[in-house]
């Protein structure tokens, strides 16, 4: 009798993973070799440096509590998330976009008590993680698991390169070039549908918080005009990034309701026995 073991051979690249893999290198590229880009001068200089209970700039560290929450909320749905419910890709995903969440609130509110470039650098790496772990679970919801477990890996070895650069040669086109190009793989992978029994959790929204997010950062001190120094823009940024969560945390209580299989995840009861036809 002849036996035939299983290969063990990994199924070849698709043509949307090829697609990635250009992707991803034409960036490494634009970030080695594209144009030095300096950080903008009075970078440091926040609207809202207001001190309160003894800390500076008060708004803009005590709102990063918001990334703590987020990523509490965040790991306690995915623990009360059945197991069968979830691939362990996306599992493990979204478990190291919730700690990064918890990582940037500790690394932005260490750079917001003394604003400074190596204060950025760090409160960058920490960022890097948690979108490590967003682009990774993007791509593991709508091209496959693999490619996103790659993908994570490669963003939490290149941004915490990427953040510190500008350190030693003061050029921050690197981390521009990882922020911007996660953004528009965000946007691509947006128009694909979910892999079958996926997280499904919406990129839409979660490229609708970013893009407000960006502008409140930008419009830090206008925001603060606005509101006669009621709140900043940057401070009501942390906020408003922090509810990306929200997108990947509603996909998670979905799964407490449904299973894989599509059946109901609370145990149904056993079917009786056909009883026998009485005779009158």
């Amino acid at each position: 009798m002849n036996f035939r073991f299983p290969s063990a051979t990994p199924p070849a690249p698709s043509r949307a993973e090829v697609a990635l893999l250009a992707a991803v290198a034409a960036l490494l590229a634009l970030a080695a070799f594209g144009p030095p880009l300096a950080l903008p001068a009075h970078y440091h200089a926040f609207a809202d440096q207001r001190p309160l209970w003894g800390l500076p700039c008060a708004m803009d560290v005590l709102s990063n509590l918001g990334f703590v929450l987020a990523g509490a909320a965040g790991l306690w749905r995915l623990r009360r998330a059945p197991t069968a419910a979830i691939a362990p890709a996306p599992r493990a995903l979204a478990a190291l976009f919730f700690v990064g969440l918890a990582l940037t609130a500790a690394g932005s509110a260490g750079y917001h008590l003394r604003p400074d470039d190596a204060g950025l650098a760090l409160d960058r790496a920490t960022m890097g993680v948690a979108f490590a772990g967003l682009l990774g679970l993007a791509v593991a919801d709508r091209l496959s698991a693999r490619a996103g477990l790659a993908l994570a890996g490669l963003t939490l070895v290149l941004a915490p390169l990427a953040a510190g650069l500008p350190l030693v040669n003061g050029n921050m086109g690197p981390w521009a070039v990882l922020q911007g190009g996660g953004a528009l793989l965000l946007v691509a992978l947006a128009f694909r549908r979910p892999q079958p029994a996926a997280l499904g959790f919406s990129l839409a929204a979660v490229l609708a918080l970013y893009a407000v997010a960006k502008a409140l950062e930008l419009g830090d001190h206008a925001v603060f005009e606005l509101t006669d120094g009621l709140v900043s823009g940057h401070s009501l940024k942390h906020l408003v990034a922090a509810g990306a969560a929200i997108t990947v945390g509603r996909a998670l209580r979905r799964t407490r309701a449904v299973t894989p299989g599509g059946q109901n995840d609370a145990q149904t009861a056993p079917a009786r026995a056909p009883q026998p036809s009485r005779t009158v």
